[in-house]
């Protein structure tokens, strides 16, 4: 955790630094808003990791004595096929086609990307992946 904690803490620098550069140039409040937020979100990203990273056991990448044959085995698991990102993209695409088309379009959009979602996070517990 602590090599992505440094890349994390690199942008917090980058965001720290920039952000009052830009309102000296620009003046913008908006873009001001928008660079605080960037900066308060990677500072509490950085904050997590270093935090998580002194709390568990170090991982091989973050050792330097960590071999490469340390980070073999199993990743995790990983779902072997599924149509139901094909069918929640599709009724994303349904629910922005309201505003052109009319609003009813939308409400059919985010009724279909309901029946969608529940098969995404319920196709396990049916079918031929059933646990």
């Amino acid at each position: 955790m602590k090599a992505e904690g440094w890349i994390f803490g690199v942008l917090a620098l980058f965001f720290v630094i920039v952000t009052p550069l830009y309102w000296v140039i620009t003046h913008e409040t908006i873009g001001l808003v928008v660079l605080l937020l960037t900066a308060a979100l990677t500072i509490m990203i950085t904050a997590y990791l270093f935090i998580t990273a002194r709390n568990m056991d170090p991982r091989p990448e973050d050792r330097t004595d960590g071999e490469i044959v340390e980070g073999a085995g199993e990743l995790g698991f990983f779902p072997p096929s599924s149509i139901w990102p094909f069918w929640s993209a599709l009724t994303v695409s349904i629910a922005a086609l309201g505003p052109v088309f009319g609003w009813w379009l939308t409400l059919l959009g985010f009724g279909l990307g309901i029946w969608a979602l529940c098969g995404w996070v319920y196709q396990f517990y049916v079918g031929e992946y059933s646990h």
